[in-house]
């Protein structure tokens, strides 16, 4: 993971020194530089990739929440502040937080998962698969399967509309698929969770179709889908 690259800006040298040594001690944090001057660090955030600003509010020449506006939303910030007023209007600006001083690091951690969260990029979630089916290659959907059975060296997918046969073991396939949407019921069978309409004994339907559970597949089947 790429380490969050910040910036602190404050005029009490105590203040930024405690803020640097927080990042100092937060993997995945990078400090890029120090200013007890807002101006002065507009040259470096427009030339740099920074990440996070760690910004007092009260400062000369100009303060933090008219330097956050002048810089834009494109950056994170942090508010760092002895004075409880300004939170209303860090709120309406948008920052990620605003941390009260004297800051403890435990609050500044919390603060700092806020900006991970946000910088973290969103797997990409698959919604099919591709089946191989001698020379063709199909493209399912998860959500028009209805079950995979199990026969030899073969798997079958069942849909609505047709069954694919493919080469490959059930206990291969039960790795590739999505557990969100799948659950094996017995040694033959994958089941799609949301297709299931009723359990009568030992037996699952799907719609009209039987589909078998293992004794040591059953309570499992009981808690996840009816309970």
């Amino acid at each position: 993971m790429s380490k969050i690259k910040c910036l602190v800006i404050d005029d009490e040298e105590l203040a930024r020194a405690l803020i640097i040594k927080y990042i100092s001690d937060t993997p995945n944090l990078e400090l890029i530089g120090e200013y007890e001057n807002a101006l002065e660090a507009l040259p470096l955030i427009k030339n740099s990739s920074i990440d996070l600003i760690f910004l007092d509010i009260q400062m000369p020449a100009i303060n933090g929440t008219d330097f956050a506006k002048i810089i834009g939303a494109d950056t994170n910030i942090i508010f760092t502040t002895a004075y409880t007023e300004y939170a209303l209007e860090g709120y309406e600006l948008n920052v990620v937080d605003y941390l009260l001083k004297p800051i403890t690091f435990n609050r500044f951690l919390t603060a700092v998962n806020k900006v991970k969260s946000k910088t973290t990029p969103v797997a990409s979630i698959e919604d099919s698969i591709t089946v191989k089916s001698g020379y063709d290659l199909y493209k399912l959907k998860y959500a028009d399967i209805l079950y995979i059975k199990s026969d030899s060296e073969y798997v079958t997918f069942y849909t609505e509309s047709k069954k694919i046969m493919s080469l490959q073991s059930l206990k291969a396939l039960q790795k590739q698929i999505p557990t969100s949407h799948f659950m094996r019921v017995h040694r033959s069978y994958i089941i799609n969770k949301t297709k299931v309409t009723s359990l009568k004994g030992r037996d699952l339907f799907i719609n009209e179709t039987l589909i078998p559970i293992s004794d040591s597949y059953y309570d499992q089947v009981k808690l996840e889908l009816f309970q």
